[in-house]
């Protein structure tokens, strides 16, 4: 099975900002970048489609002809708790905890929030139910912080790689063989 994980298109939020499972707005490129990965996905017939309940994923989906995607919350951006809208400065000045979570960001979870592991535990749940299903090609409009999970899990990355690679591209796409 084939699965096409799609980050979705470029966020209007200033730099630095840790946004996570915030419903957040899309830039105004959004037509522009949906367009490039509605070609890119065009000559590929889908099984099936899923996505995460976030605007800035179902915005996509809904562009590239799938408005029927199925929504599934194991598919959100790792959750920031309290970190959610905030500055990287302000939380470092702040919140002690990011020493922490900045020295083993695979276990420590944000100030209220995840931790990669936990974000990695619902792609993982995600990805093994999907293998149960009998799908050639799935497509599944997510975040950056999913498609490097789904990459580890795949073995394209190894885990500590993946927060130096920092997250695919706005609008990337990445396909893994499960």
């Amino acid at each position: 099975m084939n699965v096409y994980l799609i980050r979705h298109t470029a966020v209007d939020v200033p730099e630095n900002v840790f946004y996570g499972q915030t419903d957040v707005p899309l830039k105004n490129s959004f037509q522009e970048e949906a367009m490039r990965v509605k070609q890119e996905l065009d000559d590929i017939l889908f099984d099936a489609l899923y996505t995460s309940p976030l605007s800035r994923c179902t915005k996509l989906a809904d562009y590239c002809g799938y408005p029927d995607a199925i929504r599934d919350d194991r598919l959100k951006e790792l959750n920031f708790g309290e970190w959610e809208m905030q500055p990287y400065d302000r939380i470092w000045e702040n919140d002690p905890r990011i020493k922490e979570w900045i020295a083993d960001i695979m276990h420590v979870p944000a100030t209220g929030g995840e931790s990669f592991a936990d974000l990695n535990a619902r792609i993982v749940s995600f990805l093994t139910e999907l293998k149960t299903k009998n799908y050639r090609h799935v497509a599944v409009f997510t975040h950056g912080g999913v498609l490097t999970g789904a990459q580890v899990h795949a073995g394209l990355i190894q885990p500590e790689e993946a927060m130096a690679k920092g997250p695919s591209p706005y609008g990337g796409i990445v396909c893994i063989t499960l």
